[in-house]
Parts: C-alpha cells; structure tokens; sequence
C-alpha cells in the first residue's frame, strides 16, 4: 500500500497532476482519491460530483451531538463518513474533505480527516492526497502517514520558495516520508529546465520529470471539462501515466 501526497504553491497545477495520476493509477490498482483542501478542485477535475463532504459531516454532527443515544462520537462519525462521505465510482472512491459552513477553524475536520484516513488505509492498493496549497498541512499532520511528496513547481521563484520550505519543514518535523519528489509543471521550452534541474540537485530532491505546458489543459479549464478528457497521447498525459507507474514500481519495490 502507498500513500502519495500532491502539494506545492497555488496555482501550479497540484490538482491537475493530482486528478492525473488517479486516473492512471486506479486502472493498476484499488485507489482512495482524497481532497484534503477545504476550496475543492478535485472533483472537478475529475468529473465527479460528491456525496457529502466532512466539512459537512461536521456540520451535521455540530447540531446532532445531543440526538445520538447510546451511540458514541466515533460510532456516529464513522458510520456518517462510510455512509455518507465516501462517493464511488467505477473505478475509484473519492473522498472530499470541503470547507465548514460555520465559523472557526478546521481543527474538526483535518483530525476527522487524519482519523479516516487511519481506518481506510488497510483496504486500498493506493492513496492520492491533492493537498491544500502551502505548509499548513505538514505542520496540522494531515499527510504525516504518506509514503511519497510530490512536491509540483512551476518556473517562478515563489513556486521554488515552497518547495524549498516544503523539504525543510519535513525535516525539522521529522516526518519520514520515503522520497520526496520533485515534479516541474507548465514548463515552456528552454525556459526554467536547466534551473529546476540544478534547484532539484541542489535541494535533494529527485526530480521526476518536467511537465510542458499544455494548451489542451488550458481549454479544458476554461471549458470546465474534467482534466480526465485530456489526449491520453498528449506529451503532458503520456509524461504524468511514467510518473504513476513508476510510483507503483517504488511501492512494490
């Protein structure tokens, strides 16, 4: 079983290559899809609409703590979360963690989140977590158990910034992930590869390979169409399909 953890900046393309390689990985494998940011993009990028979200699980159970009899917190949560959260399609299930309609913070659903993820993991072949942008997930825990990072740039210096803080926050909290990668995403000929490159080398990282930049993907966002309908034979599809499959070998490895 392998846990494989998507983060990196806002903005360059973490959910893409996060819907990516679900779609190729749940061909080979047993697959949980999990969007652990509270502004959902998944779903969308993978077509499909989900059930309940534990932003709203917790919703729920704020107003329906006092109506659970002789039912204890976890039994409620857990039977909610089975029931109600987990969407399934044919080839995968999706869980979306989704953002709270109350006031405060999302204490309740990372731990609702860290605890799910804990009873689920032992009835999948693979885990993909498309996290929120930035830190904020390393130190609330919320990937602590995953197997690889990978850590998606594009070619500004922001993008290289956190990555960078990525890779040492991970070792300040000594989170023992198994590799942590590096993938170079929207990368425009002769421009930025020789940077990443060197940056990568420098850093630690093992570079997984630089995704060009894709004028299909582009349209398929401005159309909203799920990234899932994107040319299989593109150079971007073909790329990210070695990147999953290698993930795999290491798994297996």
């Amino acid at each position: 079983m392998a846990v494989i953890a998507v983060t990196g900046k806002g903005g360059t393309g973490k959910t893409v290559i996060s819907a990516l390689l679900i779609h190729f990985l749940s061909r080979e494998k047993s697959l949980l899809a999990v969007d652990a940011d509270p502004d959902s993009n998944l779903p969308d990028a993978l077509g499909v609409k989900p059930r309940k979200t534990l932003g709203e699980i917790r919703e729920v159970f704020q107003v329906s703590r006092d109506d659970m009899g002789t039912m204890n917190k976890e039994q409620w949560l857990e039977g909610k979360v089975y029931g109600e959260a987990i969407t399934e399609t044919d080839s995968y299930d999706l869980l979306v963690m989704g953002r709270p309609e109350g006031e405060g913070c999302y204490c309740f659903a990372n731990s609702l989140l860290r605890g799910v993820l804990r009873r689920l993991m032992r009835h999948y072949d693979v885990i993909v977590i498309d996290t929120e942008a930035g830190l904020e997930h390393f130190s609330r825990g919320t990937i602590s158990g995953a197997d690889y990072i990978i850590v998606v740039t594009d070619m500004s210096k922001k993008g290289l910034a956190t990555a960078r803080r990525i890779k040492d926050l991970s070792q300040e909290l000594k989170l023992n992930f198994r590799k942590i990668f590096l993938v170079g995403n929207r990368i425009m000929d002769g421009m930025g590869e020789e940077e990443i490159r060197k940056f990568a080398d420098e850093g630690g990282f093992e570079l997984l390979d630089l995704l060009p930049y894709s004028e299909e993907i582009a349209r398929l966002d401005l159309r909203g169409d799920p990234i899932t309908k994107l040319d299989e034979n593109s150079e971007y599809a073909v790329k990210v399909k070695k990147i999953a499959y290698r993930l795999v070998g290491d798994s297996n490895g």
